[in-house]
């Protein structure tokens, strides 16, 4: 990957981030710092899943986008479960 395909990873992971927050339902406990870095891992990781069964040479895809959306969307329902125990220990 180039470094121009991990500057535009990045910005996408960003708003992938809070696209992801926008479907979980209800009220997140998580900081808009944290899902902004779920957002970003889930860019990678959503494009390497898809990677795995789509060949796409294009540079864009909806079914990538859809599938970084949903893992973002997984990472930070998880995240703020944990997030949101531990802040009940804690407060």
């Amino acid at each position: 990957m180039s470094i121009t395909g991990i500057i535009t990873a990045i910005i996408v992971g960003l708003i992938i981030g809070a696209l992801g927050r926008l479907v979980v339902p209800g009220k997140q406990h998580l900081p808009i710092w944290l899902t902004l870095l779920l957002g970003i891992v889930a860019a990678f990781l959503g494009g390497w899943v898809a990677g795995l069964f789509i060949d796409n040479q294009d540079g864009f895809s909806w079914i990538v986008l859809i599938v970084q959306i949903l893992v973002a969307a997984g990472l930070v329902y998880l995240a703020d479960g944990m997030y949101a125990k531990n802040s009940r220990k804690t407060g």
